[in-house]
């Protein structure tokens, strides 16, 4: 016979809470406990699909993301990303405030002859990264190369001076 809510005392109610995930295993959320057997309703398996299905349709408005390395020489600030399959009219590069941007689009990956995809891992439209730079660097001194896929952008560090030291009298 299984036991009612009501029926549950506090020390019970206690010792519920402080369990660890597995010791709850077998308690649904009202307290009760399940039989191991129970199998979710048409309508709890809905929800599960159609909430999995509203996360893939906003992943699919999200722009892909470029990966990055960012790293310093002596005198430079050097990010390097991977763009191969992208020509340099589908790049935009823009710098702000110390704030870069690189966005494009990647196109190629549609194939309207395909019936049946079976595996689709490469990232095909849109994307953009946005990175705030690690150090003041002259905006004005900026190259940008893009050679065998890859995309290359050297800026020069700003100078900044030792700090003075002030003599207290």
């Amino acid at each position: 016979m299984a036991r009612k809510q009501d029926d549950m005392s506090l020390d019970d109610e206690l010792t519920a809470a402080f369990l660890s995930d597995d010791s709850n295993a077998g308690l649904a959320d009202d307290g009760l406990v399940e039989s191991a057997d129970s199998t979710p309703t048409e309508e709890e398996v809905f929800v599960e699909e159609t909430t999995e299905d509203a996360w893939e349709d906003e992943t699919e408005n999200l722009p892909g993301q470029l990966a990055v390395d960012v790293y310093e020489t002596a005198d430079k600030l050097i990010i390097k990303a991977r763009t191969a399959g992208i020509e340099r009219k589908d790049l935009d590069v823009s710098i702000s405030d110390n704030i870069l941007t690189i966005s494009g689009v990647l196109s190629g990956g549609e194939d309207d002859k395909a019936t049946q995809w079976h595996i689709q891992e490469c990232y095909w439209g849109e994307f953009s990264r946005t990175i705030a730079l690690p150090v003041q660097v002259v905006e004005d001194g900026v190259e940008a190369v893009l050679k065998d896929g890859v995309l290359t952008i050297s800026f020069e560090k700003e100078k900044v001076e030792e700090p003075k030291r002030i003599t207290i009298n």
